[in-house]
């Protein structure tokens, strides 16, 4: 993927390196105030070292955990064939790397994080509505995966210590040792996040090939108790290929894309790492729709052969793995879970949400402060309620989550691909008063195309085992396409917008983005009263585009 910008003026205070990443010009002061901090400003080109090894290792490791894993039991759970479940999967990785890729070109380019990022289409302060709602889907994403760990904490220790572990007394409907199992998978991972990125990284380096083994010693355990892999392959689908299985296929595909539709807004707190553009886009076209397909695969058919050997599909395989009596097999099979768990947990759903709330404060919440902020609201949203039914997990919470952040993938795509044809000014998004100030720092026809998009892509869906009943059941229609809904909705909405109310240039009335209060030679002042036609030749940096009539729509 490369960069479509056409050759314009260079933006004062920034530089454009040969291979097409920008940083800030040498000797200017970095952005500083209230809409700053270190873990928010953009990534030095020096500093910007991760790999096409790096992103696919990290895409193995997020993509083969038990979540992941999940997904396809859950298809097979409701109904469908090894065939069918497989299918669905592959076709929605390879939908949602679309978006995946578009949004995670401005990581590598400019070095900065999904929130700031944001800040180009929604406004500086507007960027917190998409953070927040990413973060707080990151939250109930973290807690139902520390469930997930602590149950297999759980497990293993009832085996090692008896059932005295295992029938503790009951408290809220589970074993006060499950919740103790559930707070001390907590505490490790808190444990790891706070101590920096690089330590993720390291650890999401080796993990990867440790699940992938894990998976396939699961799959040769199961075979081996069906009596080969023919019994693995040969369970039925109780759906057929009719009317019955597509009309659980459109909901189940934009499940699955819901899935990963979280990462593919916050891609950009990775891919600001990256040493290219060709690193990042290699890195997880080769790490996301291959290695999802595989681990689906193999899902599919140990939760086949579960069917076989047990007489119904046990779709978590915690709950599996603690059904063999061979010691050793437990130990591996549970340490894999939890290997696999953090894994995905620290690296798609406590980074984005960490640098999400510190985008809402900068100067009082850090990258830490966010990651414990996260920590304790994904205990508070139960998530053991979100993870106790397969339809509840795959349709609802799902289904919810990929029809709200496809509508802010619409919006990010529309806005950087088609307005701005990926030129930013970086120093500007880190200030009041600038381009990307628009009204009191927010931009209306953002949020106006959020809340269009949002309501047609959730407002007729079915929030049970949440709550009872649609909100508006006029829109139950379109329930079962929530996430193409709303990013086909909110693109288009925000594209007509601009179009029809083109933002009016804001006076740049910052000091500017040095911490002596100094604007960097050649910076300009924006009137409030300059005539749109003449902002073309001041701010070229978004391209002739769609605009008509001598104006440019985005200043």
């Amino acid at each position: 993927m490369t960069d479509t910008a056409p050759t314009a003026v260079p933006i004062p205070g920034q530089i454009t390196l040969p291979d097409g990443r920008v940083e800030l010009a040498p000797g200017t002061p970095p952005p500083s105030g209230p809409y700053a901090n270190d873990d928010l400003l953009p990534v030095p080109a020096a500093r910007r070292t991760w790999t096409t090894y790096t992103f696919s290792a990290l895409w193995v490791g997020m993509a083969h955990n038990t979540a992941s894993w999940t997904l396809a039991s859950g298809l097979i759970a409701v109904g469908m064939d090894w065939r069918q479940a497989v299918f669905t999967i592959a076709l929605a990785n390879l939908i949602v790397l679309a978006p995946m890729l578009l949004t995670g070109h401005a990581g590598p380019k400019y070095g900065i994080p999904f929130p700031v990022f944001a800040r180009a289409s929604f406004g500086v302060r507007g960027a917190n509505l998409p953070a927040v709602v990413r973060a707080l889907v990151a939250c109930g994403w973290f807690g139902i995966q520390t469930w997930i760990g602590g149950e297999a904490i759980y497990f293993l220790a009832g085996k090692l210590i008896g059932t005295g572990w295992t029938d503790a007394a009951h408290i809220g409907g589970h074993a006060w040792t499950m919740w103790l199992s559930f707070a001390l998978f907590w505490a490790l991972q808190v444990a790891i996040i706070l101590r920096g990125m690089e330590t993720i990284r390291r650890f999401e380096n080796w993990a990867a090939p440790f699940v992938l083994v894990g998976a396939f010693v699961m799959l040769w355990w199961m075979s081996d108790r069906a009596g080969g892999l023919g019994p693995l392959f040969a369970q039925p689908s109780r759906l057929g290929w009719g009317g019955a299985f597509w009309k659980l296929f459109w909901p189940s595909l934009m499940g699955m894309i819901g899935f990963w539709s979280t990462l593919s807004l916050n891609i950009p707190d990775f891919t600001r790492y990256g040493k290219s553009q060709r690193a990042q886009t290699w890195g997880q076209a080769l790490g996301l729709p291959t290695t999802m397909t595989l681990f689906a695969f193999l899902s599919v058919l140990v939760t086949s052969g579960s069917q076989a050997v047990y007489g119904e599909p046990v779709w978590d395989p915690v709950r599996l793995a603690a059904k063999t009596d061979n010691a050793a097999g437990l130990l591996y099979a549970l340490v894999t879970v939890l290997v696999a768990t953090l894994s995905v947990n620290i690296a798609a759903n406590l980074v984005s949400p960490a640098f999400d709330f510190s985008n809402v404060a900068p100067g009082k919440v850090s990258f830490r402060t966010g990651a414990l902020i996260t920590a304790v609201l994904a205990v508070l949203i139960l998530p053991w309620r979100l993870y106790s039914d397969p339809r509840g997990y795959i349709f609802t919470w799902l289904g919810l989550v990929g029809g709200l952040l496809g509508t802010v993938a619409g919006i990010l795509v529309a806005d950087y691909w088609l307005l701005r044809r990926t030129r930013l000014d970086l120093a500007a998004l880190y200030r009041a008063g600038g381009r990307y100030w628009y009204l009191g720092g927010w931009n209306p026809r953002a949020v106006l195309a959020f809340l269009a998009g949002g309501v047609l892509a959730v407002g007729g869906a079915d929030f049970t085992p949440l709550t009872d009943g649609r909100p508006i059941p006029a829109l139950s229609p379109l329930a079962d396409y929530g996430w193409a809904v709303g990013l086909g909705t909110s693109l288009v909405v925000y594209l007509a917008l601009t179009r029809l109310a083109p933002p009016r240039p804001a006076a740049d009335r910052s000091p500017g983005p040095g911490r002596n209060g100094r604007k960097p030679a050649g910076s300009r002042v924006l009137s409030g009263r300059m005539p749109l036609g003449r902002v073309r030749t001041r701010l070229p940096d978004h391209g002739s585009g769609h605009h008509g009539g001598g104006r440019d729509a985005h200043e």
